[in-house]
Formats: C-alpha cells, sequence, structure tokens
C-alpha cells in the first residue's frame, strides 16, 4: 500500500495533516504510478531474458556490445569486465556462455593482435530491438512529449527519489 492514511495512520513517519484529501490522493496516484512503472519494466526485463535464457550480467553485457557497435567502439574482454565490474575468470565464462548461445562472436582485435573484439550476432541484435529497444523508444516518445519544464521536474521528483545526482548516459 502506497497510501500514508492505510500505512502510516499516526503520521509517524509521514506528516500530512497540512494536506487535503485531494492532494493526498494525488500524491498516492504518483506513487502508484512509480509501482506500475517498476512493475512493468521488471516484467519486460524478465521476459526478454527469458526469452532468450539469459541472466541480468548477461543482458548487461549485451546492452554494452550494442552501444560499443552503435559508437563505432571496440569492446573487449576486459572493457567487458571494466564495465560489468567483474574478474577476468568471471568474463571468460559469461563469454563462452553468450557465444555457444549464439549471441557473441570473438574475433582478432583490429589492431591489438593480444585482444580479442567481441561483437553482438545480427539476430540477436535484432531480437533485442524488438523487444527492449522497441519498449524504450515509447519511453522516449512519451518523455519527448513533455514540455522543457515538465521534464524539469521529472527529473528532480526522480533524483529526489533516489538520492543521486544526475548521471550521463547510463547504459
Amino acid at each position: 500500500m502506497l497510501d500514508p492514511r492505510v500505512i502510516d495512520p499516526r503520521q509517524e513517519l509521514v506528516d500530512y495533516s497540512q494536506m487535503g484529501e485531494a492532494e493526498i490522493a494525488q500524491i498516492v496516484r504518483v506513487l502508484s504510478g512509480l509501482r506500475r512503472w517498476r512493475e512493468s519494466e521488471q516484467a519486460l526485463s524478465l521476459e526478454s531474458r527469458s526469452h532468450m535464457r539469459l541472466n541480468e550480467t548477461d543482458m548487461q553485457a549485451l546492452r554494452f556490445i550494442i552501444v560499443g557497435k552503435n559508437q563505432g567502439l571496440i569492446v573487449t574482454p576486459g572493457s567487458l569486465a571494466e564495465h560489468l565490474n567483474i574478474s577476468t575468470a568471471s568474463t571468460t565464462k559469461l563469454l563462452d556462455r553468450l557465444a555457444a548461445a549464439g549471441h557473441i562472436e570473438r574475433s582478432p582485435h583490429p589492431t591489438d593482435r593480444r585482444a580479442l573484439m567481441i561483437t553482438i550476432t545480427q539476430s540477436t541484435h535484432e531480437r533485442v530491438r524488438e523487444s527492449v529497444g522497441r519498449t524504450h523508444a515509447a519511453r522516449f516518445e512519451a518523455a519527448a512529449r513533455l514540455t522543457a519544464e515538465e521534464r524539469e521536474v521529472v527529473i528532480r521528483f526522480l533524483q529526489d527519489l533516489t538520492g543521486a545526482p544526475e548521471d550521463a548516459t547510463p547504459i
């Protein structure tokens, strides 16, 4: 329950004594919307991971490889390990899993003969675009429909919720 009148009727955590019923109801609608968005995000993540038989780290790796491809960057096992904050042994196991499933390919690095280059297969890239990519595109369009001022309010609100400063573009 997100309604403080239900979860905190004695106002031990939330002081809503100066708010009217309509204002409290509107705040509860905001919190309910956030809950629905979080549940939707979790369901999408689980569905795409299950469909592709991947765990969360595998999906993070694929996103990183896609971003590298889109930006014209070479992804190496080392850069992937650094991004995921995992050991080289864990990275090797992850890459073995992704390669065995047909999601990535390893090839010689074009300028460093000691290194490997990791690329996503075309079929996996298309599957990710059609599932997660389309959902993210719809979310971008929803944010684009807001005015600049409305977006600033949302940004400030989300920063307040997370307690974190605004990041650069997350992967």
